[in-house]
């Protein structure tokens, strides 16, 4: 924007000679094709649909490795002085999974929690009804991804998730019951129908178990929606809002 005013500047001078004039053009055009990728990432949206458009269009950003987030200047007094993030999202913990970059977000944008399956624990629930009550969210996004470890030995294991060490067991089996099941193992598509299944489950268990995230949709104030990211891809695809 600031060679763009300087070019205006230029012309109000009255170097109009058509080298001059040409030279004006293409710093105008340079100005419009880069300024509305780095409004787009940083301009906060007003309402869940708009949230949920910004996020698509980030990952279209991160798909084409055309992502803008790490070209915003961040300001660490103003992260440190509070937050305003716009999106929570409940994610698997895989290390492969990272939603800042998946949708192309800077700091301060998304209220991240993370549990392996990104499953709906307590805790979870917890934290995100913070970003809802507290923060502002105005949606909430259960976060998949294909190969997920946890929905595979969820299928796995569905008929005795004992076997599995520590307290596996007790996070697997509510993957279990609902998805798991629900698949043939022999399916080659058995892992990521309970994928979709595991996150879609997600926005009912949400729904359900929390009347500060059901009040907030039902006033029209939040939505919640899933969906799963391709890792090979990074295509993120909403499969229930």
């Amino acid at each position: 924007m600031r060679h763009l005013n300087q070019s205006i500047s230029f012309l109000r001078r009255g170097a109009t000679t058509p080298r001059v004039l040409l030279a004006v053009f293409a710093t105008v055009l340079a100005s419009l094709a880069f300024a509305p990728l780095v409004d787009s990432v940083d301009a906060a949206p007003s309402t869940p649909d708009d949230a949920i458009a910004k996020l698509m269009d980030g990952n279209k950003r991160f798909v084409k490795r055309k992502a803008a987030a790490q070209k915003i200047e961040i300001d660490g007094a103003e992260l440190a002085a509070g937050q305003a993030p716009f999106a929570a999202i409940i994610r698997c913990a895989d290390s492969r999974v990272a939603p800042e970059i998946c949708f192309d977000q800077p700091l301060g944008r998304l209220f991240v929690c993370a549990v392996a399956g990104n499953v709906t624990t307590v805790e979870g629930i917890a934290s995100l009804e913070y970003g809802v009550a507290v923060l502002g969210t105005k949606l909430i996004v259960v976060m998949g991804h294909s190969q997920c470890g946890a929905v595979s030995a969820a299928i796995e294991h569905r008929g005795d998730t004992s076997v599995l060490p520590g307290s596996l067991p007790q996070l697997i089996d509510q993957i279990v019951s609902p998805c798991a099941l629900s698949v043939d193992p022999a399916d080659p598509e058995a892992l990521s129908k309970a994928i979709e299944c595991n996150a879609n489950i997600g926005v009912s268990e949400l729904l359900k178990r929390s009347t500060v995230i059901k009040d907030a949709v039902d006033s029209g104030k939040l939505k919640v929606i899933a969906g799963v990211q391709d890792l090979a891809s990074g295509v993120f695809s909403i499969t229930r809002r």
